[in-house]
């Protein structure tokens, strides 16, 4: 399948000439035998990859690159955070001029991260379609225990080899399936920031989210039947989405509430440590966060009042928060999002915004696209408890200076009985 950059770079809609990084990406069986042409100027490459995911794609690019470095870190409790950055560093004796990401999520963000400290490209080579980031501009980072986005590099070319990408276990494809679906909510931010706020929002990038949400649901019934072709389909609707991020600048087209509580279980903060991919955990968030806004559209509909507003929930945040967090946590909400938020423009805006909530899918819908490609559904499934729900919905929001819907709802007079 085929994504042309070049008129993703045209002048758009909105007035704004959109940047964009990645010099190409290829979606095809073989793929990867393109890695030789495109390092052929480069003289000391090193390719990332974990246990895994060397088996699945790593061995083979070393072996195709003389005077390659190969960086094989643990699969087992590898994660996105100053350990795991340490650890590939550690191996990276000498000073290469290019890397090679060969993995998902994870080995993406780490190669990313050492990329832009070194001041060197890196190329993609995805070996599972289970998240949307592989083309992101920045990593995302568990770091001393608070979720952060560090400026990064995107690859300068992709090569998603679906002899690779579609052999990889179920539970990352689904997860996956999980991350796009959850471009729903985070448009739904979006689009009520820019209601309520005039934040700036092209259509055009809404539009490539549209059709990458599009793509996936026409692909389903032969996902789940292991269709290469589909396997495909999805991983175009990744790289789509990964390609909106880059042209708006930053990752408001596909992170939203749903990825703020994936965020929030991540720091530890209400929970212990969630052994589950980055997919599953926002797609857990997700039907959380569809489940509220229905509720909250009907309430909507029906007439809302506000409440007084003063700032952050300060107080909450110094009780839920342990004291190494809560520095970070303070600094990152300020300033308030919502402070120029007024009760005139929200009590306005009802019917609009309950519009936009309506136009997601309902909890019934994403969960049975998920028990479809085997993903999962509950905080239970993941690891939590489902007596931490209230608490989860009420301090995500501050894990990100971001304006979402699950943030102001908490300015009107309906908002403790949507989210308990």
């Amino acid at each position: 399948m085929e994504i042309s950059i070049e008129s993703l770079k045209a002048p758009c809609i909105c007035g704004k000439t959109h940047p964009l990084f990645v010099n190409d990406l290829w979606i095809e069986s073989g793929a990867l035998r393109r890695l030789p042409e495109l390092l052929h100027a480069y003289h000391s490459p090193a390719v990332i990859c974990d246990e895994n995911t060397y088996a699945a794609a790593g061995k083979t690019a070393c072996a195709m690159l003389p005077n390659c470095v190969c960086i094989k870190l643990p699969a087992r409790n590898l994660h996105a955070n100053e350990r795991g950055v340490a650890l590939a560093k550690e191996q990276l004796k000498n000073a290469p001029d290019i890397l090679v990401a060969a993995g998902s999520g994870t080995v993406h963000d780490i190669t990313r991260f050492i990329a832009h400290e070194k001041g060197i490209p890196f190329i993609s080579v995805p070996t599972a379609a289970s998240v949307d980031g592989f083309v992101s501009t920045v990593a995302a980072m568990t770091w001393e225990g608070f979720k952060k986005t560090f400026s990064a590099v995107s690859p300068l070319y992709v090569l998603a080899d679906t002899d690779i990408f579609s052999k990889a276990p179920q539970c990352l494809t689904a997860s996956g399936v999980a991350d796009l679906l959850g471009k729903y909510t985070a448009l739904a931010d979006w689009k009520a920031s820019h209601l309520l706020t005039g934040e700036y929002i092209c259509p055009h990038i809404c539009e490539l989210e549209d059709k990458a949400l599009q793509t996936l649901r026409g692909c389903l019934p032969e996902l789940a039947k292991g269709s290469k072709e589909a396997y495909e389909t999805l991983m175009y609707g990744l790289l789509l989405s990964g390609l909106a991020m880059q042209m708006a600048g930053n990752s408001r087209p596909a992170s939203g509430a749903e990825h703020h509580l994936s965020h929030l279980w991540e720091m530890e903060a209400i929970n212990s440590y969630v052994d589950a991919y980055h997919g599953q955990k926002v797609g857990v968030g997700l039907l959380l966060a569809a489940d509220v806004y229905h509720r909250a559209a009907k309430k909507l509909r029906a007439g809302a009042g506000t409440v007084p507003y003063h700032s952050i929930e300060t107080a909450l945040l110094k009780e839920k928060f342990p004291e190494h967090l809560l520095h970070s946590i303070l600094k990152e909400n300020d300033p308030d999002p919502m402070a120029n938020l007024t009760d005139e423009t929200l009590l306005a805006k009802e019917t609009e915004l309950a519009d936009i909530l309506d136009a997601v899918p309902t909890t019934a819908e994403l969960s049975a696209i998920l028990e479809q490609v085997g993903g999962v559904r509950t905080m239970a499934d993941i690891g939590l408890d489902a007596s931490l729900r209230t608490d989860s919905l009420r301090l995500s929001p501050y894990v990100r200076n971001r304006l979402t819907v699950m943030r102001i709802l908490k300015r009107f007079d309906f908002y403790e009985e949507v989210i308990s």
